[in-house]
């Protein structure tokens, strides 16, 4: 026993190394890298991620004339720049059918719906294919600490509604207001967390990353949605902009060329779904990328409000550097900002040679380039489309082309510098180190930006999956249309991938989807047949090979759970779950566990296929059947499949009172371990019979017996 004066200085010694290791937590948080478990998109000639990657990889140009239902471009455009009331190109990274919108899909009445700004509608879409993306039914997320980062610039919605103001009434404030961006895909996910919009003009995206991952560094979000968004409806900006001379004739992104003249205006949104690296690894979640580290600053007095500022962005990117804990040299992509502009190229090129280039062997130079080559500069939206093709060849492994590079601007003096613009596409390999890659993106008020991404960690091998001969898929809609167009969809592959396997597939849209009243369910031994009958159920409803079906809207069947008593056991039960579902075997490993003070046998040799009579005694059948309900409950509700009514027979009866949470796990364990044990210690010999009969031909047997 310490003395008396020993005590105060062990307190004093014990509080100190708790706040050491208080302290190192904390600064492990810090410095967590962020995982990317999901995305969403729709871009200039990408109407999701495989259809962007497929647009890229190709060399594609998206940008093409303004569509005749935005304004008559004939009425506005001019050559000269100068000319009153005219914008100087006639071109843009544009999308198609803006003004379409499932507002029933998302709960908003058809008056409201007319009112919301397209931009809101976007985003709802893009954020609910984000999160199926992330293999997360959105209903799920209901209560909880999700936070909603957005930027966004543009408000030409508002513009075209304040030119009559007859139209406007009680829902053209919410519909309109930028705050209500975040705020509204906050409200129909019913999320709990931070949910703000941010306007820091073309950085605005990327800020919204940077202050995702803060929030789940920092734990106060579980989950993270960080988006951009930006529609072109109004006339207005572009002619700003040809006022600024920063609009290219030609409506091409000329970066790093000697003829860039300014930038073509892109529209569209992505999003992406973060979460702590550490819990993403715990849920199994799939990893498209990881976010190390990112850096926001701002210009401060340059030699102007809408300059560049080199130094500022020499400084991001250190930030973001630091953040990240790496060197310059471990950074092999930059995905430049590069808007095409006489002013803003060789000021980019000359921060980032003097940021990432000192030091730099010149086999292994910076790579370059930017996607406003292919889709035009998408201003609030541009830094998440650069984070989203820069996730892309994180994960394909392939570096797509920069486009409209013919001669290289002699100001950024590339020859003297370990700098390449990658023009063609090429293999992206694998060294010692993981892939790594950078974003920046500056805004024209002076808020810079910089995220740097490093691909996935490799997955840890799993247990083989155990071999079914056919795989159930469902997919589900809020109308028979929907589910229609949802079925063609997946027949025709428009969202995954040529290598997916079917196992994934169903598990992935049966567990990781929302379900809605219309539903549709098809049996398949290979995808390919999966694919088959779900593009002839779109072409006829009734073509056999899928079950289709309208469940109530808002009821769920209702299930019941049933525990079988003693006698169902057998040598090898559950082998084949424990070896391939790990819900399962997590479970069957915490009974083991607790079973162990219990038994005088562990559980794992009561369920070896070679464990022989022993199974068959009272004091070991009972707890391990127990164990096997308990866990293939677990296993039914990890896949989704929750019960109204548990119910159980003799030893069942334990196990469903456990999963109705009646007792804990550890409280029914004991229970039946001891019950168990009693059982067997009753003198050998004993019967017991099951009779099929009523109650007076029973007594009246009963009687014939003792009388004769």
């Amino acid at each position: 026993m310490p003395s008396e004066p020993d005590r105060p200085l062990q307190n004093a010694l014990r509080l100190f190394k708790e706040t050491q290791a208080r302290l190192a937590g904390y600064e492990r948080a810090q410095s967590e890298p962020i995982a990317v478990i999901g995305m969403g998109c729709r871009f200039p000639g990408g109407e999701n991620p495989g259809a962007f990657w497929r647009l890229l990889r190709a060399g594609g140009d998206a940008v093409r004339e303004v569509p005749a239902d935005r304004w008559n471009i004939d009425d506005y455009y001019d050559p000269d720049p100068a000319a009153p009331g005219k914008m100087n190109t006639r071109w843009g990274g544009s999308r198609d059918r803006v003004d379409e919108f499932d507002a029933d899909f998302f709960g908003i009445s058809p008056r409201e719906a007319s009112h919301v700004d397209p931009q809101q509608r976007l985003l709802l879409e893009v954020a609910w294919e984000a999160l199926e993306d992330a293999g997360i039914p959105p209903a799920d997320l209901a209560k909880t600490r999700t936070g909603v980062y957005v930027g966004a610039i543009g408000n030409d919605f508002a513009l075209l509604q304040s030119r009559d103001l007859s139209g406007i009434d009680v829902f053209s404030g919410t519909g309109n207001s930028h705050a209500v961006l975040a705020n509204r895909l906050s409200y129909v996910l019913d999320l709990s967390g931070p949910s703000m919009t941010l306007d820091t003009a073309c950085s605005s995206s990327l800020v919204t990353v940077h202050l995702a991952c803060r929030s789940l560094r920092r734990g106060e979000t579980d989950l993270a949605l960080a988006a951009g968004v930006n529609l072109i409806l109004s006339p207005e900006m572009t002619v700003v902009l040809t006022k600024a001379y920063m609009m290219a004739p030609d409506g091409r992104c000329k970066t790093f060329d000697a003829a860039a003249n300014g930038y073509a205006r892109g529209e569209g949104c992505g999003l992406i779904v973060l979460k702590r690296l550490s819990d993403a690894l715990a849920d199994g979640d799939r990893i498209l990328g990881l976010v190390r580290g990112s850096g926001v600053n701002h210009d401060g007095r340059s030699n102007g409000l809408s300059a560049p500022n080199g130094p500022a962005q020499e400084a991001v990117i250190r930030a973001a550097l630091a953040d990240a804990r790496l060197a310059p040299e471990q950074i092999g992509y930059l995905e430049a900002h590069g808007t095409g502009t006489r002013l803003g190229d060789p000021i980019e090129i000359d921060a980032l040679r003097a940021v990432l280039c000192r030091g730099r062997s010149s086999d292994r130079p910076l790579l370059l380039g930017s996607v406003k080559t292919n889709i035009g500069h998408l201003e609030s939206a541009a830094g998440v489309a650069g984070l989203v093709k820069l996730l892309l060849m994180l994960r394909h492994g392939e570096i797509p082309p920069h486009l409209h590079l013919h001669t290289v601007n002699p100001l950024l003096r590339l020859e003297e510098s370990s700098m390449e613009v990658v023009t063609s596409l090429r293999p992206w390999s694998a060294g010692a180190e993981p892939r790594r890659g950078g974003v920046s993106s500056f805004g024209f008020g002076g808020t810079n930006a910089h995220v740097i991404l490093e691909e996935a960690p490799t997955p840890k091998p799993q247990p083989e999956a155990f071999r079914r001969p056919c795989h159930v898929l469902t997919l589900s809609a809020r109308s028979a249309q929907a589910l229609s167009a949802l079925a063609a969809r997946h027949g025709a592959n428009a969202d995954g991938e040529p290598s997916a396997a079917l196992p994934d597939v169903a598990f992935t849209a049966n567990a990781g989807r929302s379900h809605f009243s219309h539903r549709a369910a098809v049996v398949a031994t290979s995808l390919d047949e999966a694919r088959d009958r779900l593009r002839r159920f779109a072409a006829d409803p009734e073509a056999a090979g899928v079950q289709a079906a309208e469940s109530p809207l808002n009821a769920s069947p209702r299930v019941a759970f049933l525990f079988t008593g003693q006698g169902s056991q057998y040598p090898g039960m559950a082998a084949s779950l424990y070896e391939t579902q790990p819900a399962f075997r997590e479970t069957i490993d915490r009974c083991a566990a607790i079973l162990d003070r219990l038994l005088d046998r562990p559980l794992s040799s009561l369920l070896d296929p070679k464990v022989g009579p022993a199974l068959d005694q009272t004091g070991y059948t009972q707890p391990v059947l127990f164990a096997v309900g308990y866990a293939l409950a677990r296993l039914w509700q990890s896949w989704g499949v929750e019960p109204a009514a548990v119910m159980g027979h003799s030893v069942g009866e334990f196990a469903a009172a456990c999963v109705a949470g009646v007792f804990s796990l550890e409280d029914g364990l004991r229970l039946i371990a001891e019950r168990a044990r009693l059982m067997q210690s009753l003198p050998a010999g004993g019967l017991m019979a099951a009779v099929f009969a009523t109650e007076p031909q029973v007594v009246e047997a009963i009687r014939s017996v003792k009388t004769g």
